[in-house]
């Protein structure tokens, strides 16, 4: 099955409210269907290409479980379904095309898509938990703190903190914010903190939740 704009779509409704194809941990399923992708999705499948970020910045040959084939996953045998009511004929022939059979086909189209435009936007969202470790005990945390704040982005919100004893008198940074999936990406955010060179060692996501 090669990704259609049809596909695409298919795909991108299906990651809406879901952080990876199967499960709550990268597998080979999305493994499976990154390859399949070969490429990031356009910006208008926002979900999808905030799922292909995210799962090109990891080590697949890690991920668990077994590769299926493409066709097993439900967005592909929607749209699969999809295809099959598109080459069959239920209102007419080759020769003759039924006018009333067609001018209810579109009414109900025209139906739907009324229905479906009134339905409100949802917006993705997610809650991450980060781990910023300083380089010694002898780094300033308010400082470092502070200037994790100061990242500043279309649809970010920083919420609480709160310093973690790691050992040897030094302190990491446990930070939390609100993102809308559509805007912010992860990746982008962590190498932000980690471009506090002064401050930061390292940044390790400690939690990662849909809201």
């Amino acid at each position: 099955m090669s990704f259609s704009d049809a596909s695409l779509k298919a795909l991108n409704d299906f990651l809406e409210d879901k952080s990876y194809i199967e499960g709550q941990l990268p597998s080979k399923s999305d493994a499976v269907v990154f390859k399949a992708l070969g490429k990031e999705p356009e910006a208008k499948y926002a979900h999808a290409a905030r799922w292909y970020r995210h799962i090109a910045a990891q080590d697949q040959s890690a991920f668990p479980g077994e590769a299926k084939e493409l066709s097993a996953f439900s967005f592909t045998k929607a749209e699969a379904e999809a295809e099959d009511d598109e080459d069959i004929d239920l209102f007419g022939s080759d020769d003759e095309v039924d006018e009333e059979a067609e001018r209810l086909k579109q009414q109900r189209l025209a139906e739907y898509h009324a229905k479906k435009a009134k339905k409100p936007a949802v917006i993705a969202k997610s809650m991450i938990t980060f781990d910023v470790k300083p380089w010694d005990d002898e780094t300033d945390l308010k400082a470092m703190e502070a200037g994790v704040r100061a990242i500043a982005m279309d649809g970010l919100v920083w919420g609480t903190s709160k310093l973690v004893p790691v050992g040897f008198g030094i302190n990491k940074l446990r930070i939390a914010c609100v993102v809308e999936d559509a805007k912010v990406s992860t990746d982008i955010l962590e190498e932000q903190i980690k471009e506090l060179e002064d401050y930061v060692q390292s940044v390790d996501i400690e939690a990662f939740s849909k809201i």
